[in-house]
């Protein structure tokens, strides 16, 4: 590499080595970390309390709903899993000053990270917007009925997916133009699809067997599709995946599971979802519209945005009275890295894919960074 060049007389300059040193300062840091550790996880503690309601973000910000020693009632605070940065505080103008515990919620990181849409129960029922780099609110959209119980982004920030649960569920999609923030009316939106049926007859069972709205929802790499759980009323019931096409969500199908499903998540070519149902982990190719169980369990699953590899959890395994976190290869359908967790409640890769977090309902970051990946 050269560091020299010519200058108009002829003679010989230093070319500036800022980017080099960053760098290399970068990397130092890093190996200095590795040699200090065994383990290809790091684990560090963000808030006290517990929370259901939080998010990660695509550079290990985490956004979470929860009681603080600086609030006595549940707020929304942002904190940094690699950085031992203090908390900041977002707020809602309208919010109460005392809420009850154990509202839902849901939030979705923009994929650039420089924003943030949540819903939660103590907030008037809109989709609010977040400026991180301002740290304030930046308008409210989508009002509803039912609080949508996941929202998700497509990998390049064209689309955005609100999905509710109950019998008004709803599954809206909104695009936005190039450089425009998501609002106003959305694009599409479902109610009951007609390719999923009933799995009772009414009189005779009620609600078993029902159409229970929408759940884990996820856009392909390709931001051509949408994937989302649909739930089926009744402890025996048997869950569904629909795939639409985005933004219309005109072209529907519908793939059955055994069981319910809690977590689903596109592969990196668009090919397959992985989701995990009652405990087990499955892949479904999509073309063919078939399901093959893999080699582990799992109830959460995230995906590498350019690898074969499956970030998953389970709480529950044989042999083992914790948790556990693990990685699973979709070549070999091979499972390696595992470190003991609980309460885990959401898991996402970096943007690069260099990195994966865990956080759990506690407060509990898992860092997953191994040397090359």
């Amino acid at each position: 590499m050269e560091t020299q060049e010519k200058n108009a007389a002829g003679k010989l300059v230093h070319a500036p080595g800022g980017a080099l040193a960053v760098r290399s300062a970068a990397l130092v840091a890093r190996g200095l970390r590795d040699l200090a550790r065994d383990s290809n996880w790091l684990i560090r503690k963000l808030f006290s309390g517990q929370t259901t309601n939080l998010g990660i973000g695509p550079a290990g910000q985490v956004a979470a709903i929860s009681r603080s020693a600086l609030f006595r009632a549940p707020r929304l605070s942002i904190y940094d899993i690699d950085n031992s940065t203090p908390a900041v505080a977002l707020t809602v103008p309208t919010e109460p000053p005392i809420c009850p515990p154990n509202l839902p919620g849901a939030l979705a990181w923009q994929p650039d990270g420089k924003k943030l849409v949540a819903a939660w129960g103590g907030w008037t029922p809109k989709l609010h917007v977040f400026d991180l780099q301002t740290r304030a609110l930046a308008g409210t959209f989508g009002d509803f009925a039912n609080l949508p119980k996941h929202l998700a982004w497509s990998s390049d920030g064209k689309y955005f997916a609100a999905a509710s649960s109950g019998k008004k569920a709803l599954l809206r999609v909104w695009q936005a133009a190039p450089g425009q923030s998501i609002g106003g009316a959305p694009e599409a939106e479902l109610g009951k699809p007609n390719c999923v049926e009933r799995q009772t007859y009414e009189a005779e069972f009620g609600d078993e067997g029902a159409f229970g709205g929408y759940g884990s929802t996820a856009f392909s790499a390709d931001g051509k599709w949408i994937a989302s759980v649909v739930p089926i009323q009744g402890e025996w019931a048997d869950d569904s995946i629909l795939i639409a096409d985005v933004p219309g969500m005109r072209q529907q199908n519908a793939v059955q599971a055994q069981g319910h499903i809690s977590s689903l998540a596109w592969t990196h070519d668009a090919g397959e979802i992985v989701y995990c149902a009652a405990g087990q982990a499955y892949r479904l190719r999509v073309k063919t519209r078939e399901s093959q169980s893999l080699a582990a369990e799992a109830e959460l699953c995230a995906c590498h945005p350019h690898l074969p590899v499956c970030l998953c959890y389970s709480s529950w395994l044989k042999n083992s009275a914790t948790g556990q976190l693990f990685l699973l290869d979709l070549d070999s359908a091979s499972v390696y890295d595992e470190h003991p967790a609980e309460g885990i409640v959401h898991l996402r890769w970096s943007a690069d894919g260099s990195k994966a977090y865990a956080v759990s309902q506690d407060g509990l970051a898992y860092l997953y960074e191994p040397p090359l990946l």
